[in-house]
Protein backbone atom coordinates (compact mmCIF):
# COMPACT_ATOMS: atom_id res chain seq x y z
CA UNK A 1 0.00 0.00 0.00
CA UNK A 2 2.94 2.30 0.56
CA UNK A 3 3.70 2.34 -3.18
CA UNK A 4 0.08 3.24 -3.98
CA UNK A 5 -0.03 6.06 -1.44
CA UNK A 6 3.33 7.40 -2.58
CA UNK A 7 2.21 7.64 -6.20
CA UNK A 8 -1.10 9.24 -5.24
CA UNK A 9 0.65 11.81 -3.05
CA UNK A 10 2.94 12.78 -5.93
CA UNK A 11 -0.06 13.20 -8.25
CA UNK A 12 -2.40 14.92 -5.77
CA UNK A 13 -1.14 18.52 -6.35
CA UNK A 14 -2.72 18.36 -9.82
CA UNK A 15 -6.19 17.55 -8.46
CA UNK A 16 -8.84 19.89 -7.12
CA UNK A 17 -8.65 19.93 -3.29
CA UNK A 18 -11.65 18.85 -1.24
CA UNK A 19 -13.81 21.47 0.46
CA UNK A 20 -12.90 20.14 3.89
CA UNK A 21 -9.19 20.20 3.12
CA UNK A 22 -9.49 23.87 2.15
CA UNK A 23 -11.26 24.70 5.42
CA UNK A 24 -8.70 22.77 7.47
CA UNK A 25 -5.67 24.17 5.65
CA UNK A 26 -6.89 27.76 5.79
CA UNK A 27 -8.15 27.85 9.37
CA UNK A 28 -6.60 25.02 11.42
CA UNK A 29 -9.78 25.41 13.48
CA UNK A 30 -11.50 22.23 14.78
CA UNK A 31 -14.82 24.07 15.16
CA UNK A 32 -14.91 25.13 11.54
CA UNK A 33 -13.81 21.66 10.43
CA UNK A 34 -16.64 20.16 12.49
CA UNK A 35 -19.31 22.47 11.08
CA UNK A 36 -17.99 22.09 7.52
CA UNK A 37 -18.18 18.30 7.97
CA UNK A 38 -21.85 18.60 8.93
CA UNK A 39 -22.50 20.74 5.86
CA UNK A 40 -20.68 18.28 3.59
CA UNK A 41 -22.89 15.29 4.39
CA UNK A 42 -24.93 14.29 1.31
CA UNK A 43 -23.64 17.42 -0.44
CA UNK A 44 -21.22 18.05 -3.30
CA UNK A 45 -17.99 19.94 -2.56
CA UNK A 46 -18.98 22.65 -5.04
CA UNK A 47 -21.91 23.44 -2.76
CA UNK A 48 -20.24 22.76 0.60
CA UNK A 49 -17.35 25.20 0.15
CA UNK A 50 -19.39 28.33 -0.65
CA UNK A 51 -21.98 27.48 2.03
CA UNK A 52 -19.26 27.15 4.66
CA UNK A 53 -17.75 30.48 3.64
CA UNK A 54 -21.12 32.23 3.89
CA UNK A 55 -21.82 30.76 7.31
CA UNK A 56 -18.38 31.43 8.78
CA UNK A 57 -18.57 35.03 7.57
CA UNK A 58 -21.51 35.37 9.97
CA UNK A 59 -20.23 33.24 12.85
CA UNK A 60 -17.11 31.17 13.47
CA UNK A 61 -17.44 30.23 17.15
CA UNK A 62 -20.14 28.35 19.08
CA UNK A 63 -21.14 31.53 20.90
CA UNK A 64 -21.50 33.54 17.71
CA UNK A 65 -23.35 30.71 15.97
CA UNK A 66 -25.99 30.60 18.71
CA UNK A 67 -26.64 34.30 18.21
CA UNK A 68 -27.93 33.42 14.74
CA UNK A 69 -31.49 32.22 14.36
CA UNK A 70 -32.14 28.84 12.79
CA UNK A 71 -33.70 30.63 9.82
CA UNK A 72 -30.58 32.77 9.36
CA UNK A 73 -28.36 29.69 9.34
CA UNK A 74 -30.70 28.02 6.85
CA UNK A 75 -30.40 30.96 4.48
CA UNK A 76 -26.61 30.99 4.78
CA UNK A 77 -26.11 27.29 4.05
CA UNK A 78 -28.78 26.77 1.39
CA UNK A 79 -28.67 24.76 -0.94
CA UNK A 80 -26.69 22.09 0.97
CA UNK A 81 -28.57 18.82 1.33
CA UNK A 82 -31.05 18.76 4.24
CA UNK A 83 -30.20 22.37 5.04
CA UNK A 84 -33.10 22.83 7.45
CA UNK A 85 -32.11 19.78 9.49
CA UNK A 86 -28.45 20.78 9.41
CA UNK A 87 -29.25 24.27 10.70
CA UNK A 88 -30.93 22.75 13.76
CA UNK A 89 -28.09 20.26 14.22
CA UNK A 90 -25.49 23.04 14.09
CA UNK A 91 -27.27 24.96 16.86
CA UNK A 92 -27.61 21.78 18.95
CA UNK A 93 -23.90 21.04 18.54
CA UNK A 94 -23.00 24.57 19.62
CA UNK A 95 -25.20 24.29 22.72
CA UNK A 96 -23.50 21.00 23.60
CA UNK A 97 -20.03 22.43 23.04
CA UNK A 98 -20.75 25.34 25.38
CA UNK A 99 -22.68 23.36 27.96
CA UNK A 100 -20.48 20.27 28.19
CA UNK A 101 -17.05 21.18 26.83
CA UNK A 102 -16.57 24.85 27.67
CA UNK A 103 -16.90 25.82 24.02
CA UNK A 104 -14.02 23.58 22.94
CA UNK A 105 -14.42 20.91 20.28
CA UNK A 106 -13.40 17.54 21.76
CA UNK A 107 -10.43 15.74 20.24
CA UNK A 108 -11.54 12.25 21.26
CA UNK A 109 -13.77 10.06 19.06
CA UNK A 110 -16.11 8.97 21.85
CA UNK A 111 -16.77 12.54 23.00
CA UNK A 112 -17.37 13.71 19.44
CA UNK A 113 -19.81 10.86 18.83
CA UNK A 114 -21.86 12.12 21.78
CA UNK A 115 -22.63 15.34 19.87
CA UNK A 116 -25.91 15.49 17.99
CA UNK A 117 -25.56 14.60 14.31
CA UNK A 118 -21.93 13.47 14.59
CA UNK A 119 -21.14 9.98 13.25
CA UNK A 120 -17.86 8.15 12.88
CA UNK A 121 -17.01 9.84 9.57
CA UNK A 122 -17.36 13.34 11.01
CA UNK A 123 -15.65 12.43 14.29
CA UNK A 124 -12.63 10.97 12.51
CA UNK A 125 -12.37 13.97 10.19
CA UNK A 126 -12.35 16.38 13.13
CA UNK A 127 -9.64 14.34 14.85
CA UNK A 128 -7.45 14.10 11.74
CA UNK A 129 -8.08 17.39 9.93
CA UNK A 130 -8.94 19.54 12.93
CA UNK A 131 -6.34 18.27 15.37
CA UNK A 132 -3.80 16.41 13.23
CA UNK A 133 -4.23 13.27 15.32
CA UNK A 134 -4.33 9.74 13.89
CA UNK A 135 -7.74 8.50 12.81
CA UNK A 136 -9.29 6.75 9.83
CA UNK A 137 -12.30 8.39 8.24
CA UNK A 138 -14.15 6.15 5.81
CA UNK A 139 -16.71 7.64 3.45
CA UNK A 140 -18.03 6.22 0.18
CA UNK A 141 -14.82 7.11 -1.71
CA UNK A 142 -12.50 5.50 0.84
CA UNK A 143 -14.73 2.42 1.10
CA UNK A 144 -14.97 2.02 -2.68
CA UNK A 145 -11.33 2.62 -3.52
CA UNK A 146 -9.88 0.53 -0.68
CA UNK A 147 -11.95 -2.39 -1.97
CA UNK A 148 -11.32 -1.62 -5.66
CA UNK A 149 -7.58 -1.71 -5.04
CA UNK A 150 -8.02 -5.10 -3.37
CA UNK A 151 -6.51 -3.81 -0.13
CA UNK A 152 -9.57 -4.77 1.91
CA UNK A 153 -12.61 -6.93 1.23
CA UNK A 154 -15.56 -5.41 3.09
CA UNK A 155 -19.22 -4.67 2.50
CA UNK A 156 -19.77 -1.50 4.54
CA UNK A 157 -17.81 1.68 5.38
CA UNK A 158 -17.91 0.70 9.06
CA UNK A 159 -16.24 -2.64 8.33
CA UNK A 160 -13.75 -0.90 6.05
CA UNK A 161 -12.74 1.41 8.90
CA UNK A 162 -12.12 -1.54 11.21
CA UNK A 163 -10.17 -3.40 8.50
CA UNK A 164 -8.01 -0.36 7.80
CA UNK A 165 -7.38 0.22 11.50
CA UNK A 166 -6.05 -3.34 11.69
CA UNK A 167 -4.02 -3.23 8.48
CA UNK A 168 -3.03 0.28 7.36
CA UNK A 169 0.28 1.51 8.84
CA UNK A 170 -0.26 4.32 11.35
CA UNK A 171 1.85 6.79 9.40
CA UNK A 172 -0.80 6.87 6.66
CA UNK A 173 -3.87 7.33 8.85
CA UNK A 174 -4.11 11.12 8.99
CA UNK A 175 -3.92 11.77 5.26
CA UNK A 176 -5.66 8.64 3.97
CA UNK A 177 -9.17 10.07 3.73
CA UNK A 178 -8.29 13.33 2.01
CA UNK A 179 -5.96 11.53 -0.40
CA UNK A 180 -8.54 8.94 -1.46
CA UNK A 181 -11.43 11.41 -1.58
CA UNK A 182 -9.43 13.65 -3.93
CA UNK A 183 -8.46 10.59 -5.97
CA UNK A 184 -12.08 9.43 -6.06
CA UNK A 185 -13.42 12.79 -7.15
CA UNK A 186 -10.84 13.35 -9.86
CA UNK A 187 -9.82 9.91 -11.18
CA UNK A 188 -11.23 6.83 -9.45
CA UNK A 189 -14.88 7.76 -9.88
CA UNK A 190 -17.74 5.45 -8.83
CA UNK A 191 -18.86 4.78 -12.41
CA UNK A 192 -16.47 4.37 -15.33
CA UNK A 193 -13.27 5.38 -13.51
CA UNK A 194 -10.51 7.12 -15.49
CA UNK A 195 -8.17 4.13 -15.43
CA UNK A 196 -6.23 5.41 -18.46
CA UNK A 197 -5.13 8.41 -16.35
CA UNK A 198 -4.62 6.52 -13.10
CA UNK A 199 -1.15 6.76 -11.53
CA UNK A 200 -1.64 3.41 -9.76
CA UNK A 201 -3.32 1.42 -12.55
CA UNK A 202 -0.50 -1.15 -12.57
CA UNK A 203 -0.91 -1.68 -8.82
CA UNK A 204 -4.71 -1.91 -8.79
CA UNK A 205 -6.71 -5.13 -8.91
CA UNK A 206 -9.73 -3.22 -10.29
CA UNK A 207 -12.15 -5.21 -8.14
CA UNK A 208 -15.70 -4.67 -9.40
CA UNK A 209 -14.66 -2.46 -12.33
CA UNK A 210 -16.56 -3.45 -15.49
CA UNK A 211 -16.15 -0.29 -17.58
CA UNK A 212 -13.51 2.41 -17.48
CA UNK A 213 -12.13 5.31 -19.47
Amino acid sequence: MGAVIGRLERTKPGWNPTALALVADRTRDPFRVLIACILSLRTQDTTTGPAAERLFALADTPEAMLRLTTARIERAIYPVGFYRTKARVIRAICRDLLGRFGGRVPDEIDELLALKGVGRKTANLVVTMGYGKPGICVDTHVHRISNRLGYVKTRTPEKTEMALRAKLPHRYWIGYNDLLVSFGQNVCTPISPRCSLCPVRLLCRRVGVTTSR
